[in-house]
């Protein structure tokens, strides 16, 4: 056979020739080096990593959800703030006693003295009334709790009234030692008052809506809002709840001017009248007039002390009161329209 008709294919062995066009050499595939195989030491320790990090991740949630339920309902220690510097150690505590007087407020002045009582450089309080009144068990609790102060401590306690110190307010405050008041307050009001809406024409004429009321016996709904009151019924009311109320009132007084007024001497001042800050020191309802330093000075020179620091206690601000701000709507439920029908029995100057 004639292999000279080949010689035009080239011989690639020979290093003298290169390769045809679009020749693509082969290439060598290396698979890549395995790595290293970790130690079972290490395994362990990586191991050990995750489930403490595991943990601490669960202990900060947990932190979180606590703080989180401190920051919405306000509730913590209170917060101590100068009113009046002093390089002294001795304190002056101010308890505040601001507002319509109910079971939040007297639950305000119970942590107030719980944090004066804890503190030993307090020295003597001042409680400071701006005030209308309230609710009688909320203005009784605020009494019983100076009260109790008084008898464990053994310290001074003077009441400032600021304002309006009525009713309820002037309740309070005679369970103080002192009671020195701002020359433009307005204070007495000494009675009860009770008042609830009578709604049966609206139901009845305008809204077509019959009440119906089953009981066992004919005083079990007195007073009602389903029906106008009779005389029997407002003769009741009276004996049952505001002559008990009206008598704890001036006994109460009796007690806190012990050896200033007696019952005889306050009944006449107990017509519900109120009283400007200088008709009150001759009515003798009050001690003196003066302001906030003049009350100070008494609290100091009743606890025998040259100088003090005066602090009042306030509860640091939280998102739960941005959360009441944004959602402070109307809302009718059941409790709501009990306290609407039922009547109040309040210590109260009603003219605020």
């Amino acid at each position: 056979m004639d292999f000279d008709q080949n010689e035009d294919i080239p011989d690639l062995r020979s290093p003298q020739q290169s390769p045809p066009p679009g020749y693509i050499p082969p290439v060598s595939y290396y698979p890549p080096p395995m790595p290293p195989r970790k130690s079972s030491a290490w395994k362990i320790f990586v191991r050990i990593i995750l489930v403490m990090s595991i943990l601490a991740n669960i202990l900060m949630f947990v932190m979180l959800l606590g703080l989180g339920a401190f920051l919405v309902t306000g509730h913590g220690m209170l917060s101590e703030h100068l009113i009046r510097e002093s390089d002294a150690k001795d304190k002056i505590a101010v308890i505040s006693v601001e507002g319509i007087i109910h079971s939040q407020l007297a639950d305000s002045v119970y942590d107030q003295l719980e944090a004066a009582a804890s503190d030993r450089n307090v020295k003597g309080l001042i409680v400071r009334v701006n005030s209308p009144g309230g609710t009688i068990s909320g203005s009784d609790g605020i009494y019983h709790m100076i009260q109790q102060y008084r008898k464990e401590h053994s310290k001074p306690v003077v009441a400032f009234m600021q304002g309006v110190a009525a009713s309820g307010g002037y309740y309070a405050s005679v369970a103080c030692e002192k009671i020195i008041a701002e020359p433009t307050t307005i204070t007495g009001s000494i009675g009860v008052i009770s008042w609830w809406l009578v709604v049966q024409e609206l139901l009845e004429d305008k809204l077509g809506i019959m009440p119906v009321t089953v009981k066992s016996g004919r005083k079990k709904d007195w007073p009602t809002s389903f029906r106008k009151p009779d005389a029997e019924e407002l003769e009741y009311i009276e004996n049952k709840l505001i002559r008990p109320a009206y008598g704890r009132f001036l006994t109460v007084i009796a007690e806190g001017r012990k050896g200033i007024l007696t019952v005889g001497e306050i009944a006449p001042l107990a017509d519900g009248a109120i009283f400007a800050a200088e008709e009150a020191r001759k009515e003798k309802l009050i001690d003196d007039i003066g302001y906030l330093d003049d009350a100070i000075a008494m609290v100091k020179s009743m606890a025998g002390i040259q100088d003090a620091r005066v602090i009042e206690y306030r509860r640091p601000f939280s998102f739960g009161d941005l959360l009441i701000q944004k959602n402070n709507t109307l809302k009718i439920d059941r409790n709501t329209l009990y306290e609407i029908g039922t009547p109040q029995i309040l210590y109260l100057w009603s003219a605020y």
